[in-house]
């Protein structure tokens, strides 16, 4: 008889987080375990903890307790910046695209490419050819259709926006894009383009941990579905095993299930 193989070594895990902002406790024992190539849903009622769980992982805040581990390491995250050194992105809620700036410029923003300068020089001019090559290439990996990266973001429609923004993330992260409710202003075409497009990032092989409280969208997208109550870790489910009720029966308390316990990667 055939062992069963080990399970993955989580790409990105917490292990009883813990942040409190005076009497309120956001975080209590939080755990997570993102796992290599897949889609994670973060799903919670109102004060679940599940944004502030997802600040943690991107260095927004530091959790007064606990840890995070990144291929099973323990890392520290001090600032968005650190978690992003660390090959972390994330997309936020409000895009964080600057309109009047063009797509390959949003793309590089904070990352700009320069041309090779006098040696000693400090002043080296930027490769706005390079970087325009480089974003249309990343946008056709990804498949979003656009007429040319050269153009303004503020001409773009809000799916297409919200596309630049995952691109950057995926042109950049090399271990986990996190995206924090990427359709909760879109229409329904748009928001299907983005789910799409989530597929195709994760595809690439970079896992995504998704945060949305659109349960279709959750259910339509998600490997696993990561359900989080009064600031723990609830369950962890599949799609295909659970129904859309009971996700939300676990949410709010009405249903239980045995937490996973342990680390996911032994």
């Amino acid at each position: 008889m055939t062992a069963p193989a080990p399970p993955s070594t989580p790409v990105l895990q917490a292990r009883g987080l813990v942040k409190r902002y005076g009497h309120v406790t956001a975080l209590d024992g939080a755990d997570l375990d993102l796992l290599p190539g897949e889609i994670l849903a973060v799903i919670g009622d109102n004060g679940a903890g599940k944004s502030t769980l997802v600040k943690a992982l991107s260095g927004a805040l530091v959790p007064d307790a606990g840890e995070i581990r990144l291929d099973g390491r323990a890392v520290r995250f001090d600032s968005p910046a650190d978690a992003r050194r660390q090959g972390i992105e994330t997309v936020y809620q409000d895009l964080a695209v600057a309109p009047a700036m063009t797509i390959a410029e949003n793309l590089f923003l904070g990352r700009e490419l320069r041309r090779a300068g006098v040696p000693g020089s400090v002043f080296r001019l930027l490769d706005k050819k390079r970087m325009a090559a480089e974003a249309a290439a990343h946008m056709q990996s990804l498949q979003i259709g656009i007429a040319s990266v050269r153009q303004p973001v503020e001409s773009l429609s809000g799916g297409q926006r919200q596309g630049v923004a995952v691109a950057r993330s995926a042109a950049f992260a090399r271990h986990v894009v996190i995206m924090d409710e990427p359709t909760a202003a879109l229409g329904v075409k748009e928001s299907k383009m983005v789910l799409d497009l989530i597929r195709r990032v994760r595809d690439k092989g970079l896992p995504v941990l998704l945060v949305s409280h659109n349960m279709p969208h959750v259910f339509e997208v998600a490997d696993r579905i990561h359900v989080a109550r009064l600031g723990k870790r609830a369950a962890v489910v599949k799609p295909g095993e659970i129904s859309m009720a009971d996700a939300v029966a676990i949410m709010t308390g009405a249903a239980t299930v045995e937490p996973p316990t342990g680390d996911a990667g032994g």
